[in-house]
């Protein structure tokens, strides 16, 4: 049985709140919450959104509930109940906060929960302006549950609004990049990416795949050295690939993104796959993550193909690549990071 997380634990111990006709819940995870909300709402139409595929994914085997997954929240007209799980950055809760403000009505309730360490008193401040009544509900387990009711509704939502543009500038290349909130280091290039560009292989042609693309700076780093070259660009978050097509775009590239919770959606075979991966599960380091990437990643991957990945250098990844690569070394290594480049024989 999966352990419901402390946010979901203190929506329940306020199950007189959930109910609804039309409910809607965004952010979800995947512990079980959406399982017992359908029991209490069993004639009720139960949606579900996630910018996350994983979430999506889990979502969806459950029969009775209508999962989305996307960059911006589709039209349900006449919703009831929005559930909103606040997420860890705050400007992507401004972003979704002004998305569901313009998909409700004014008889919708909205909940949002979350965690005190993952800031979500913020919410009380960023909708105190549209929300003719607001309450804190319940606090427990360091959570924070609040409902904002006749909140005032927002004409139309636009992510472009939202765009980011920044400059990358990196091995002699210097372009611009555009991000949204939610996307890993948004609007800025993190050290890790730094570090693998300055010492990356790029092949003359062939297919390409950038693993955990995030605003799509890996792949664009290669086309302006080899537009020639096949890009796909993955990630697991509907906003990483929106910022990868957006960015791609802004420098006259074109690409295949592909949304997928690891390698589980790519059919292709590749002449080489290039990551900065996330294998972190929260706060904690998740070997089991790299081990599967790693091992399926020889799958994809044509021979003589170069897998190239960028980790912070505290991480034991040498032997769980050399387990899986009989050609491999370490390209750069310091402080914080290390390059390491396995080539298929």
């Amino acid at each position: 049985m999966q352990k419901l997380s402390n946010p979901s634990l203190l929506l329940l111990r306020n199950e007189e709140e959930l109910h609804g006709n039309k409910v809607l819940v965004i952010n979800h995870s995947d512990d079980g919450f959406l399982s017992e909300l359908a029991n209490l709402n069993s004639s009720a139409q139960i949606y579900a959104f996630s910018y996350n595929f994983a979430d999506h994914l889990a979502a969806s085997k459950h029969s009775n509930i209508n999962s989305f997954v996307g960059h911006s929240l589709p039209s349900i007209e006449n919703l009831d109940l929005v559930i909103y799980y606040y997420p860890k950055s705050k400007p992507e809760a401004n972003m979704m906060l002004s998305n569901i403000r313009a998909n409700l009505g004014k008889a919708t309730r909205l909940l949002v929960v979350g965690e005190n360490k993952g800031g979500v008193k913020s919410v009380e401040k960023q909708l105190k302006p549209y929300a003719q009544a607001s309450y804190k509900l319940d606090s427990a387990k360091h959570c924070i549950l609040y409902e904002f009711n006749d909140l005032e509704a927002q004409e139309r939502f636009d992510i472009a609004d939202y765009h980011q543009i920044f400059s990358v500038k990196v091995a002699e290349q210097n372009f611009n990049a555009i991000s949204v909130p939610g996307v890993f280091n948004h609007g800025k290039l993190d050290v890790g990416t730094e570090l693998l560009l300055n010492n990356l292989l790029i092949p003359s042609k062939g297919a390409v795949l950038d693993f955990g693309c995030g605003a799509g700076l890996i792949a664009t780093f290669m086309l302006n050295a080899q537009p020639s070259l096949s890009l796909h660009c993955l990630d697991v978050s509907a906003l990483a690939l929106y910022a990868s097509e957006q960015t791609l775009e802004l420098n006259g590239h074109s690409g295949t993104f592909i949304l997928s919770d690891g390698l589980g959606q790519v059919t292709h075979q590749f002449d080489a796959i290039v990551s900065n991966p996330p294998f972190h599960t929260g706060l904690n380091t998740d070997y089991s993550i790299a081990e599967a990437f790693i091992a399926n990643a020889k799958h994809k991957m044509k021979k003589g193909a170069n897998l190239q990945i960028v980790a912070n250098s505290f991480l034991k990844y040498p032997p769980i690549i050399d387990q899986h690569f009989s050609q491999f070394k370490t390209e750069v290594k310091n402080s914080k990071f290390a390059v390491y480049r396995a080539q298929k024989a």
